[in-house]
């Protein structure tokens, strides 16, 4: 009797969170379609570290609208990142293929990575930085609630805002004012491929002081950029 009554309030307690962590996550995922996302996670968690090493917290962050940003910062992180971005619906089955295929063939070597910009977004804005199966359980299910809730233009630009793009920097505005000296409307062709030539590894490399490898990435990106289409900027 003990038993059965203990599974009933287990099962009860399991159905209610359920049910809440369901509607509390659609009803951010529905906010955040239209309200600027100021802080993230990852922001949050780079701040502690930087305390915990005894350093001033470091967070430049500044939002700014979609169009308001260089037409080819867009270009330079789908060249960059995810070629296929306009096509896809979060998930690049194709690039995931190929990231198997030539894990299986290079063991002990730089894997390659299938995380596709809708994946990123998700981690970014709603997740934690690590590799663990629950957290990527985590990002398949919230990269398919942006991608039904949100359109492409919308993602892109909550991407290009909260993206790390070095140290204590996120988002564009702030890259582009920190390391360029400009704004992110007034962006070149060439810096757009710089900064996007970071995102591998925005901690350790920089597009403010760029080294012969990144300069190789960079010309690889413009070179990409010349097939991927114009970015459609209005909302």
């Amino acid at each position: 009797m003990i038993s059965n009554l203990l599974v009933k309030k287990i099962m009860k307690i399991v159905k209610y969170a359920a049910i809440f962590f369901f509607t509390s996550t659609f009803l951010a995922v529905i906010a955040l379609r239209f309200i600027p996302v100021y802080v993230t996670p990852l922001m949050v968690i780079r701040c502690i570290q930087q305390i915990s090493h005894g350093e001033a917290p470091k967070l430049k962050h500044d939002w700014v609208p979609l169009e308001e940003m260089s037409p080819s910062m867009p270009v330079a992180v789908m060249a960059s990142e995810d070629s296929r971005f306009l096509n896809h619906h979060g998930f690049d089955f194709e690039q995931i293929g190929n990231a198997v295929m030539e894990r299986n063939r290079t063991r002990h070597k730089r894997k390659r990575g299938a995380s596709t910009i809708s994946q990123q977004t998700a981690k970014n804005v709603f997740l934690w930085p690590s590799s663990t199966w629950i957290r990527k359980g985590f990002e398949v299910y919230f990269t398919f609630m942006i991608e039904l809730c949100w359109n492409k233009e919308r993602i892109m630009e909550v991407y290009l805002n909260s993206i790390e793009m070095g140290d204590g920097i996120y988002g564009t505005e702030a890259v582009a004012k920190e390391n360029f000296k400009t704004t992110a409307t007034d962006l070149t062709r060439r810096q757009c491929a710089l900064i996007a030539a970071t995102l591998p590894n925005p901690r350790k490399f920089s597009s403010a002081s760029p080294s012969p490898f990144m300069r190789q990435r960079q010309r690889w990106i413009l070179n990409n950029m010349r097939l991927i289409p114009a970015f459609p900027m209005d909302k």
